[in-house]
């Protein structure tokens, strides 16, 4: 009897652990299958954690899971974890990436209308930047990349490009003669600082810090928070306020991965990165001003105002020796935005 009954309760616990094998098995495959269903997007770049756009992607991904219900969201690899802004670029095109960051000016190479943003002084003001980018000029823009397999969703802010030197105050054109000032590999960058006088010098941004302590260049061009964040400050102790170009960050995204997206999920993703710009050009507002406050009296850096006049004028053959050109027609159309 008490044999019958030890193979009764073994019987029974047997039972209960299959049992429980089994609930083990669906809860593990019901939340398999749950992960599986979320489309996760890879994003790629190469700016640290603490950069305003990398805040703004952030912002993106609460947007897009909130949009969704869950749906949808990203993975976002910032400080060149996937590789440099051009492997990233080379990568949205074979769809190895869905996300990447990169600036207008190389986007010169696939888009060459992307040249427009180069010109000097295309754009009055900042409000009249986002009145342009926010309208169909910008949207068009955007859409250009598609032939080589980049779409754009939207730009975000990166300020105003300014002059910067090691040891001399730059408050008009002549004062840049007989300067190296290094700028991006763009050719308008290029033509820019030789028509003002200067002797433009393409350098890669990661090796300019080395570049002005050897003396290789003798200043750069760039925004506040860029020049604070890489301690430019360390070195150049003269930043000139001319704002002769704005040049914006763009979220670009791989067309092959993109057209395989649902309408819903194209709709859900164009809308939370719109949202993310919006959101991006505040922050990046209130680091532009606190970067030029703490220049000046954390690091002793001499800020400038500058004769925009005398400046304008020395671009303008520059200008207009684009009049009849893609590039042209598009600085047309901008002027005319009020």
């Amino acid at each position: 009897m008490g044999q019958r009954s030890s193979f009764f309760i073994l019987g029974v616990l047997s039972g209960g652990l299959l049992v429980s094998l089994l609930l083990a098995f669906v809860i593990t495959s019901g939340e398999a299958d749950s992960r599986e269903s979320v489309r996760i997007l890879k994003l790629g770049h190469t700016l640290d954690r603490t950069h305003p756009v990398h805040e703004g992607m952030l912002y993106m991904k609460k947007r897009l899971e909130e949009l969704s219900g869950g749906q949808m969201s990203l993975e976002i690899y910032p400080s060149s974890q996937l590789g440099g802004e051009t492997q990233m670029m080379e990568m949205l095109q074979s769809g190895e990436l869905a996300l990447t960051k990169t600036s207008a000016a190389p986007m010169e190479g696939f888009v060459p209308e992307m040249g427009v943003f180069g010109l000097p002084y295309v754009f009055r003001d900042r409000d009249h930047f986002w009145k342009v980018l926010d309208g169909d000029i910008g949207r068009d823009l955007l859409g250009k990349g598609v032939s080589k397999n980049l779409k754009g969703l939207c730009y975000y802010d990166a300020g105003s490009r300014n002059f910067y030197s090691i040891d001399r105050t730059i408050t008009k054109p002549a004062d840049l003669k007989g300067l190296k000032i290094r700028v991006m590999n763009s050719q308008m960058a290029i033509q820019m600082v030789s028509a003002m006088g200067g002797a433009p010098t393409p350098i890669a941004w990661g090796e300019l810090y080395s570049a002005l302590q050897q003396g290789i260049v003798d200043g750069a061009e760039n925004n506040p928070p860029s020049f604070v964040t890489n301690k430019h400050y360390e070195v150049c102790k003269h930043f000139s306020l001319d704002a002769h170009t704005r040049i914006p960050d763009m979220l670009m995204a791989s067309a092959p991965i993109y057209d395989k997206l649902s309408p819903r999920e194209q709709e859900w993703l164009q809308k939370a990165a719109q949202e993310s710009s919006v959101f991006q050009r505040t922050l990046w507002q209130t680091k532009s001003d606190a970067a030029l406050k703490e220049m000046e009296e954390e690091h002793g850096v001499k800020v400038v105002k500058v004769d925009g006049a005398a400046f304008r004028d020395s671009v303008k053959s520059m200008v207009l020796g684009h009049k009849g050109t893609p590039v042209g027609d598009y600085f047309n159309l901008i002027s005319e935005v009020k």
